[in-house]
């Protein structure tokens, strides 16, 4: 694999120099630009994507209140951006599946409702990591 800095020199060797690294930078940046509409959508389309990002805000503030320990910080993040993935990762598929199949079919359905059921996998082992990390301090909180 070629390291990110043998890449720039190599663009920089094979004529135009300068010009050639930042017609490369430009790329890279109109990549996250890309990645940015695609957050965007999401968050305007997807209900489902907004819950699970209102879910990970409030695990953060809980986070935040019972000022977790780096290794807990670690579990949160992981556990949150593999859920949000996921629901991303179910959408596109289900988008796909759509252009390239847009009358009603079994295979098109089982395609649709296995990308679902990652979403919902990932969603109970965030429930699980919620209730582990979270449960028995809540329930210390509240009762006393």
């Amino acid at each position: 694999m070629i390291s990110e800095k043998a890449a720039k020199q190599d663009l920089l060797k094979e004529g135009g120099g300068a010009s050639n690294f930042f017609v490369w930078l430009k790329g890279r940046a109109q990549s996250f630009v890309h990645a940015g509409r695609g957050f965007f959508l999401l968050c305007l389309s997807q209900w489902n994507f907004r819950i699970h990002l209102v879910a990970a805000v409030g695990a953060t503030c809980l986070g935040w209140y019972f000022r977790i320990a780096a290794i807990e910080w670690l579990v949160l993040v992981v556990t949150i951006t593999l859920v949000l993935t996921a629901e991303a990762l179910n959408t596109a598929l289900e988008r796909t599946v759509d252009i390239v199949k847009a009358s009603r079919h079994p295979i098109a359905r089982d395609a649709k409702d296995l990308a679902a059921a990652g979403v919902l996998i990932a969603s109970f082992g965030s429930l699980a990591v919620g209730l582990i990390m979270f449960g028995p301090r809540l329930l210390r909180l509240f009762m006393g």
